[in-house]
């Protein structure tokens, strides 16, 4: 009788610590589930493309001028080097789904906004472009407070009920974490409806100070998954990136925000000598032999070559970084971790 008593005792103990547990997850749940109290704005379209001036554009860009963008059709059909090296100077940036944004003005059916975080001198709030608003929600954020999932993979899928595909969403894609399950994870979106996404494809942080400091090597591995991607001016998503746009995507998935630009991204960092080069260093181009306007950034991957997004009509490569072209123009290497 006496083990019986033991074996009851501590069914009930456990029964009681599984309550308080619950209890604390419960809180531990509303605390998160709170709408901000001021209305933001956010984008809300896959990959919104930030263009220098508002107005009309080209047939082929229609794609992604409206909602839903379809970036695979506008990316395909841009298919001579000469389409897309007609977006240099007329396309800014991307901002990717769910983004906070700040509107700075209007003008008939666009917006102007800037990306809060890509930072740049251009603009204390962030990178500048414009976008048709309907691109935009503006609105309470459900759930602003809670664990954020982020897309790790090159690009995953929303679901609406774990069968039903919705929206292709691109790498660095950040939501709120609404709940967990053994392969699933529910988020929340934009407009505050609920979605769910393959565990597998996405990292959890509950907080800044989770983000793990990415080794040199951890970030190489990033960019290669990369590796024979055409090259898009302007880009920072998984469906084309400019030079500085993939080495600013490759450090803000592990929660480390270079300046967008090139030029900016060189000015920060600690100066490396190319004799002293490590993996996950950045290294920079410029004209008039290297002495001039810093135009190009490639990443260091070890042994002598480098990873970079070179330019239109070309595709994310692997390259020595002493090939001719780039060796006359070196201009300097950074360190960020």
């Amino acid at each position: 009788m006496k083990w019986l008593k033991t074996s009851i005792l501590a069914l009930f103990l456990s029964f009681v610590f599984s309550i308080g547990n619950n209890t604390a997850e419960a809180i531990t749940s509303s605390e998160c589930n709170q709408s901000s109290v001021v209305k933001k704005s956010y984008i809300n379209v896959p990959v919104a493309t930030l263009w220098k001036e508002p107005g009309s554009k080209r047939s082929i860009d229609q794609s992604v001028l409206s909602i839903p963008v379809d970036m695979r059709k506008w990316t395909s059909s841009m298919s001579n080097v000469q389409k897309r090296i007609w977006l240099t100077g007329k396309t800014e940036s991307q901002a990717l789904y769910g983004q906070e944004v700040q509107i700075l003005g209007t003008k008939g059916e666009w917006v102007q906004i800037a990306i809060k975080d890509q930072a740049t001198v251009k603009n204390k709030y962030g990178y500048l472009g414009w976008l048709p608003k309907e691109q935009i929600h503006t609105g309470l954020l459900k759930y602003e407070k809670c664990p954020v999932a982020i897309v790790k993979a090159r690009t995953t899928h929303l679901y609406d009920d774990k069968q039903k595909k919705d929206l292709e969403i691109s790498f660095n894609t950040k939501l709120p974490v609404i709940s967990e399950e053994q392969n699933w994870v529910q988020v929340n979106t934009p407009t505050n409806q609920v979605k769910w996404v393959k565990k597998t494809d996405v990292n959890i942080y509950t907080s800044k100070a989770e983000f793990p400091k990415p080794t040199g090597t951890d970030l190489v591995m990033t960019a290669k998954q990369f590796l024979g991607l055409s090259y898009l001016w302007s880009g920072t998503s998984a469906y084309g990136f400019d030079c500085s746009g993939f080495t600013f995507s490759i450090y803000k998935s592990y929660g480390m925000h270079l300046p967008r630009d090139a030029s900016e991204q060189y000015k920060r960092g600690k100066p490396v000598l190319k004799t002293n080069l490590q993996p996950g260093d950045l290294l920079f181009f410029a004209t008039n032999h290297g002495k001039g306007k810093v135009h190009h950034v490639a990443m260091y991957i070890g042994n002598g070559k480098m990873i970079h997004s070179p330019e239109a009509g070309k595709q994310v490569e692997i390259i020595p970084i002493d090939t001719p072209s780039y060796k006359k123009e070196f201009a300097g290497a950074r360190r960020y971790i």
